[in-house]
C-alpha cells in the first residue's frame, strides 16, 4: 500500500469512526479511493476493523463502523488456534 493510498484509508476510516455511514459512490468522491470495496476489506482483514455493509430499500449499500459480535470474535479466536496448530 502506498503512502496516498494508506492516507485516504486512514481519512476514510476517520469519518467510519466519527459515525459517518457511507456508500461506495460516496467513498470514492470524497476521499479518491478508485475500489471502495477493496479498501473496506483491506481494512477489515488487515486493520482489523467491524466495518458493516447494510443495504437500505433501494439496494444501495452504505458502510458503517461497529462492534463485532462475540460470535464473531470467537469465530476469530478460533480460526487463530487453528492456524497455529497446523
Amino acid at each position: 500500500m502506498t503512502n496516498a493510498t494508506a492516507s485516504k484509508s486512514a481519512k476514510f476510516l476517520a469519518a467510519l469512526q466519527n459515525g459517518e455511514e457511507l456508500t461506495a459512490k460516496q467513498i470514492a468522491a470524497r476521499f479518491g479511493i478508485g475500489n471502495p470495496t477493496a479498501t473496506v476489506s483491506d481494512l477489515r482483514l488487515r486493520g482489523g476493523f467491524a466495518i458493516y455493509a447494510n443495504a437500505t430499500k433501494t439496494g444501495v449499500t452504505r458502510y458503517r463502523l461497529g462492534t463485532p459480535s462475540r460470535a464473531i470474535v470467537a469465530a476469530g479466536y478460533r480460526a487463530m488456534a487453528a492456524s497455529k496448530a497446523s
